[in-house]
Parts: structure tokens; C-alpha cells; sequence
């Protein structure tokens, strides 16, 4: 995928989901689509990690064409 375009899908997960902010996602392809996916450890309140995945379907000219998350 473009660097640019990496970068600007980057910047509209970030705002959505802050606590990925800072995480370079691992690229899949899918056919014509790209599936990126952000992955992070954070603590809860009573001080346990859980992790949490951000799962991000691209098309070939960037548009963002479906977001899930999971805890």
C-alpha cells in the first residue's frame, strides 16, 4: 500500500480509536482489498491487560470500507 495513503488511513483510526494511536498495523491483502489490522494491550481499571484489535477493510484507492473492534 502507498505510503500516504497508509499514513492518511492511520490518522482517521487514530481519532476513532485513540488507544491505537501510534500502532503500525500489519497489512493482509484480500483480492482487491487491503485488510489492515492495529493491535494493542491496555490495562483495565483493577490493573488487568486485555488486548484489543482494530480491523480495517481498505479498497485499492483507499477509502475505508469497513471498521471493526473487538476487546
Amino acid at each position: 500500500m502507498n505510503p500516504f495513503t497508509l499514513a492518511a488511513i492511520c490518522r482517521q483510526i487514530y481519532q476513532k480509536f485513540p488507544e491505537v494511536h501510534g500502532v503500525l498495523p500489519k497489512e493482509r491483502a484480500q483480492g482487491t482489498q487491503t485488510l489492515l489490522i492495529f493491535e494493542v494491550s491496555a490495562q483495565t481499571a483493577n490493573g488487568k491487560s486485555i488486548k484489543r484489535t482494530v480491523r480495517v477493510v481498505v479498497s485499492e484507492d483507499g477509502k475505508i470500507l469497513k471498521t471493526t473492534t473487538s476487546r
